[in-house]
């Protein structure tokens, strides 16, 4: 099978979908199938790389705006892989981003010349939150966009009652969370988190991700006073790390709250090994899912999350594997921490039950046979229509 992938940033730019995609492309390739990925680079020029398997074009980044690299060279490297003489059996789009998504519904009404056409399906990481301006021009595309693609992946059931595009499409939905390589987060090195905890004695919280305004990091510092001898450490980076800082000093917790920056994906399993608690605390519904939790979960760790009614609450749940609180609410986020380090047992009770759940439905492999199940069911409706319309001739 010939898939080619489609987003806006690949590896080494970090983020949970440029992750996912990564995850996608290289566990496809090992399976033997010929894939691709067309995303932009950081800089100006046109790179080609092959990575495990994968061949990555990123075209030449000429503006960045509203969160979306701008290349006049995109839509020509898909309509050239559409033209060739062995066009991809399935194009597979990344959800948020508008560029690869008009540029496939414009190449979806082009001639065909006696090629076949790929079928295409869409994951839907997030809906369109924070650029509302852009959205009232983008909604009608979109829209057009959803129904004429073969099938819409959104990462959990709850996203598909919450999102007004996808209640719309919810027919043509096959929930299929987001996995992860598990194995990495089952055997953390015990030295290394031994001198984690030895750095930073006492209960040690965990959060993190691409410092943002949806991550909701500010209603955690807020409550941080409020949580006595606890240590907050908080991984990542992002436009929003400066603004956290400040806050972080205005609060007096400099002590207490400790920015680690950028962590390394081999050292990142023994933070999590090293913490009592990790919390999540987003904020807007720009976080429809939550990677980190289910790292957290494969670390046998509880987690405390918000309800955005997005999957971020499908993946962690209350009661059973942490706590779900309402979002931007200090108060509730310091009530729900103080309560589970005050419970060890249930904490690790928690942690166990987290862990159990990841191995069963967030694994790589339980993600990728779910992903081909869904090729192989579009793939068999092509032929289907192919055969139909042969009998009418």
């Amino acid at each position: 099978m010939y898939i080619l992938h489609l987003y806006k940033d690949y590896f080494p730019v970090l983020g949970g979908i440029e992750n996912y995609v990564r995850l996608l492309a290289e566990g496809q390739a090992a399976q033997g199938h010929r894939v691709e990925v067309l995303v932009n680079n950081t800089g100006w020029r046109t790179l080609h790389q092959h990575q495990n398997g994968v061949k990555i074009t990123k075209v030449g980044r000429w503006l960045h705006l509203a969160s979306t690299p701008l290349s006049p060279r995109y839509p020509f490297e898909l309509y050239r892989r559409l033209y060739q003489a062995h066009p991809p059996d399935i194009i597979h789009l990344h959800f948020p981003y508008p560029i690869s998504e008009i540029s496939w519904l414009l190449g979806s009404y082009l001639p065909s010349f006696g090629r076949k056409r790929p079928r295409c399906v869409i994951t839907y990481h997030s809906d369109i939150v924070r650029q509302q301006r852009l959205l009232k021009f983008y909604a009608p595309i979109l829209g057009r966009i959803l129904q004429r693609a073969d099938l819409i992946l959104p990462t959990s059931p709850n996203y598909i009652q919450s999102s007004p595009f996808l209640r719309e499409v919810a027919e043509k939905c096959r929930s299929v969370p987001l996995g992860i390589d598990c194995q990495r987060f089952l055997e953390p090195d015990s030295e290394r988190v031994a001198a984690i905890r030895q750095q930073y004695p006492g209960p040690i919280l965990l959060a993190g991700g691409r410092l943002r305004y949806y991550k909701g990091l500010q209603y955690l510092l807020a409550a941080m006073p409020e949580v006595e001898n606890a240590r907050l450490l908080i991984v990542g980076v992002g436009p929003m790390e400066a603004e956290l800082r400040q806050q972080t000093t205005r609060l007096g917790l400099n002590q207490r709250v400790i920015f680690l920056g950028e962590v390394s994906d081999k050292d990142l399993p023994n933070y999590y090994a090293a913490c009592d608690l990790f919390v999540f605390p987003s904020s807007e519904r720009s976080e429809a899912f939550g990677l980190m939790q289910v790292e957290a979960m494969a670390s046998a760790r509880a987690v405390i999350s918000t309800e955005l009614g997005t999957g971020t609450s499908y993946v962690n749940l209350n009661g059973e594997t942490g706590l779900v609180v309402p979002p931007a609410n200090p108060a509730a986020l310091a009530l729900a921490i103080t309560q589970l380090l005050a419970d060890e047992s249930t904490r690790l009770e928690m942690g166990q039950r987290g862990r159990a759940r990841v191995l069963a439905e967030f694994t790589a492999d339980k993600t990728l046979s779910r992903v081909e199940e869904v090729y192989l069911e579009v793939l068999r409706e092509k032929e289907q229509e192919a055969r139909s319309k042969n009998k009418k001739f």
